[in-house]
């Protein structure tokens, strides 16, 4: 079997989530599992980098999926990437196409896992980024470098209980690593937003949004910086802040190390295999 990869960006607000569900929920992998299925004639499983929860975007996606040679041989990856983007829903771009290594997986070959959660903070409602950022009200801009300076106690090896929706963490491990975890105001085609940036081998269920919401409560002046070691060595989802809504939360990009034969492995497109 030949392994297929794909780079995926999407819009997460018309689906539940990335994973498909029984009935006729809307999903990222349902729309993709039976775009494939039309051309093949068979079902085709996939598996992907990191499952979204509803309403998640995603700008680098990595999705995986096997192909018999036979397959392979019956269309050119950019036959095949115009037909993906012609059957799947309009809300998905099929970015890049590619022929990985034999038995590569989006999953569990990723070293690690890149989110942005974009918070808008003005007075007025941002143009661009309306519907990818979380607007909060309230008159007051949020403090960045408070946020910063909280964001410091999650970086690095942790239990991060606090931080998962608590009916997932049940008898479940949860010690995770944080990789990376900035906070700063960027401008987005016009649109200034604060955009908190996060790096991790993996994530638990709710964590970023939480942690988002969490540095919220910090940036608002309703806690102090110091309030985040608290809450981390709380284990307890109670003593974290709200969970942020879905729609400022990205998936930005996922890290494989070695296991793709090259930085470049993605380029402009081919087409042959």
């Amino acid at each position: 079997m030949a392994t297929i990869a794909l780079l995926i960006s999407y819009n997460g607000a018309p689906f539940h989530g990335f994973a498909r569900q029984e009935g006729d929920l809307l999903t990222v992998q349902g729309s993709l599992e039976a775009a494939l299925s039309l051309l093949y004639r068979r079902e085709v499983e996939t598996v992907c980098a990191g499952r979204t929860d509803t309403g998640v975007h995603a700008r680098g996606q990595v999705v995986t999926f096997e192909l018999t040679p036979k397959e392979l041989a019956s269309r050119t990856p950019h036959s095949l990437m115009r037909s993906l983007n012609a059957l799947t829903h309009d809300a998905i771009g099929i970015r890049q196409l590619r022929r990985a290594p034999d038995g590569f997986s989006a999953r569990f070959d990723a070293k690690s896992r890149h989110y942005r959660y974009f918070i808008s903070d003005g007075p007025v409602s941002p143009l661009v980024m309306c519907d990818f950022c979380w607007q909060v009200c309230g008159g007051v801009s949020l403090d960045v470098n408070a946020m910063t300076a909280a964001a410091a106690y999650l970086v690095g090896e942790h239990d991060f209980k606090s931080f998962c929706l608590a009916v997932s963490a049940a008898g479940k491990p949860t010690r995770r690593e944080v990789l990376s975890l900035t906070v700063e105001r960027i401008e987005v085609l016009g649109d200034e937003v604060v955009c908190i940036d996060i790096v991790g081998s993996s994530f638990l269920h709710s964590m970023v949004r939480t942690i988002a919401g969490t540095l919220v409560a910090v940036g608002r002046g309703l806690r102090p910086p110091s309030w985040m070691a608290e809450v981390l060595a709380a284990c307890d989802r109670t003593a974290a802040g709200e969970k942020a809504p879905a729609a400022g939360l990205v998936f930005w990009d996922v890290d494989y190390g070695n296991a793709l034969p090259s930085s470049d492995f993605w380029g402009k497109g081919s087409s042959t295999w």
